[in-house]
């Protein structure tokens, strides 16, 4: 089957619609630069219920709504976002030539904001806890509002007992739940999936021939999938956990490709990603300008 020809008429193409990739859209579009923001699928940020983290926002707000106002942000200004997954990253002459599901676009640059995937356990009502803060996957956004509380964390590795380090600043009620082999580690509870439930407002760990207990959150410290593979098929550098490497200007080792948020090593925040964002539009509009 022959490849459609390129949409043409883009400068600039952001890859991910989280909040890194709907920044760097802002910026872009404010640069006036004819920029393309390809969205494909759900944003980490989409599962925050509320955070009280983000600056500017004393009283809280919704991953969902900031994802509206940046997306409304940037198509005020003129970016132009379509919901497509990119299949295919190539590197031509004069950029970059990429396939979103059959539609070829080419850009003499590119910003990369696909994020990470967090590994979720299969315990029945995650995703609802999620959604309503008892399950969470970030200290950092939300330790604060744990404080005091008993709190349970649920691993298969050192990150669990990282994480629980990290909490014991604001309650030193912390269990780590350890599956698998690595539930021989000190100080860990060795649990099954099938011993975690939710119920109400507390999560409840009921193993055989043990004490019933309860926790008021349940941390998930299970790692994450990096979305760096339409980099890395082009040779992009990677440290040790799997992040693109990146450099003042958020330039990955492959010329003329950019990233920003959860994909590049540093914090996985919203303040960070959005930062991330806002260097790697500017260099990416300089580039333009001087080319």
């Amino acid at each position: 089957m022959t490849a459609a020809p390129p949409s043409l008429g883009f400068e600039a193409i952001v890859i991910g619609a989280g909040p890194a990739g709907l920044t760097a859209a802002i910026y872009l579009a404010r640069f006036r630069r004819r920029v393309l923001v390809l969205d494909g699928g759900v944003s980490r940020a989409d599962w925050i219920p509320e955070s009280h983290n983000t600056p500017g926002f004393p009283a809280g707000i919704a991953g969902t709504v900031l994802l509206e106002r940046l997306r409304a942000q940037a198509e005020e200004f003129g970016a132009v976002i379509r919901t497509a997954r990119v299949g295919r990253l190539e590197k031509t002459a004069d950029g970059f030539r990429l396939d979103a599901e059959g539609e070829v676009f080419e850009a003499a640059t590119v910003l990369l904001a696909t994020g990470i995937i967090d590994r979720m356990p299969e315990i029945a009502g995650v995703d609802a806890a999620l959604a309503s803060s008892l399950a969470r996957v970030c200290p950092i956004c939300d330790a604060y509002e744990a404080i005091d509380a008993k709190l349970a964390v649920l691993g298969d590795g050192p990150l669990a007992l990282r994480e629980a380090d990290f909490l014991r600043t604001y309650s030193q009620d912390v269990t780590v739940l350890m599956l698998g082999e690595a539930a021989k580690t000190a100080g860990a509870l060795s649990v099954a999936l099938g011993d975690i439930r939710f119920e109400g407002r507390q999560v409840i760990v009921a193993q055989q021939d043990q004490p019933e207990q309860r926790f008021d959150y349940l941390y998930l410290a299970l790692g994450c999938a990096i979305q760096a593979g339409l980099a890395t098929a082009l040779g992009a550098g990677q440290d040790d956990s799997g992040k693109l490497l990146a450099d003042a200007r958020q330039m990955t080792t492959v010329d003329g490709l950019y990233a920003a948020g959860d994909v590049v090593l540093g914090l996985n925040q919203i303040a960070v990603a959005t930062g991330e964002a806002a260097i790697a539009a500017t260099a990416m509009h300089n580039r333009l300008r001087k080319a």
